[in-house]
Order: structure tokens, then sequence, then C-alpha cells
């Protein structure tokens, strides 16, 4: 049997701090028009968690973007290989990512949504990664603040492995 990568955040502290997430989200968008749109494939567990948080109605849906491939470093070139299908004019949209890294891929894809005509574009990020920053990135919601390591675990991947571990690791 293979060890287990390190722990960095326990399943617990995770769980603890999307509660929190959850109310203040659901405190900010009250009597608002809120869709909230995960990034895949990683946000897919933080996502999951954090909807069943909110106190507030909100609409899903799913955008796929592309920097990595199999590789730990992000190439700088952005794809979307899968765009929203719900209309966003008028609504308040929150996109939720996995982590915030260099930040090309969020800056490129609030870009992106902003031609939708939303009332609002913001982001929830379950993980800051600032050591790697080259774009800034307004994030209005953020889970943690993490180290410059490769991080896996709760969604997040290494080459399509490590997803399904219940805490964030590192590589």
């Amino acid at each position: 049997m293979k060890p287990r990568p390190p722990q960095l955040i326990s399943a617990r502290r995770l769980k603890q701090r999307i509660k929190a997430l959850g109310k203040k989200i659901s405190r900010d968008y009250r009597r608002r028009d809120l869709v909230l749109i995960g990034v895949l494939k990683g946000s897919f567990v933080f996502l999951a968690d954090l909807v069943r948080s909110l106190s507030v109605p909100v609409a899903l849906d799913f955008v796929q973007v592309s920097s990595y491939g199999a590789s730990t470093a992000s190439s700088g070139v952005i794809k979307i290989k899968k765009d929203v299908d719900l209309p966003l004019v008028g609504k308040d949209v929150l996109i939720v990512e996995d982590i915030v890294d260099y930040g090309y891929t969020l800056d490129y894809l609030r870009r992106f949504l902003k031609n939708k005509k939303p009332r609002s574009v913001k982001i929830c990020a379950l993980l800051d990664k600032p050591s790697r920053r080259k774009v800034r990135v307004p994030l209005a919601y953020k889970g943690f603040t993490v180290p410059d390591k490769f991080i896996i675990g709760y969604g997040l991947d290494y080459n399509e492995k490590l997803r399904a571990l219940p805490y964030i690791g590192t590589l």
C-alpha cells in the first residue's frame, strides 16, 4: 500500500472554513439572483460542500478551463473547454475555484464572464497561493492561503489522480 501524501489542511478544518464561507456568502447575497459557476474539474468537491452550506437559493453552472494539462505548472495559455449554459444577464455571478496560483485562469475567466453582461462577477477560491501570483485577481471569498507547493486532494489532482483525498495535501 502506498503512503498517503502529507496533510496540509485537515478534512475537519476544511468543513469548518467552508461553513463560515457559506454563512458570509448567504449574508452577502440575501435577496439576490445568485449563480454559482464551478470551475471544472478541481472545484467540484468544494462547490458541492459550499452549496450545502448556503442558506440562499442559487442556480448552478460549470465552466471547464484548461491551462495545466498533465504538468504541475500553468502553461499560461487559457482555453475554454466548456462554456456556461445559463444566461447570466443581470445575475450576480460567483465563480467557485479550487485554487488561485498564477492568476491567469481566473483573470481570463472573470473577463470572459463579464462579457455575458451579469450584474456582478466575484470570485470564491478555496485556496490562495499568492507567492506565485503573476496577475492580480480580486478574491471576494477565500478559504486558506497555502505555500508554494503542488497541492492535491479534495478535488485537486495531479494528472487526474489524488482528487478523492478528503483533505488538502502536498505532492
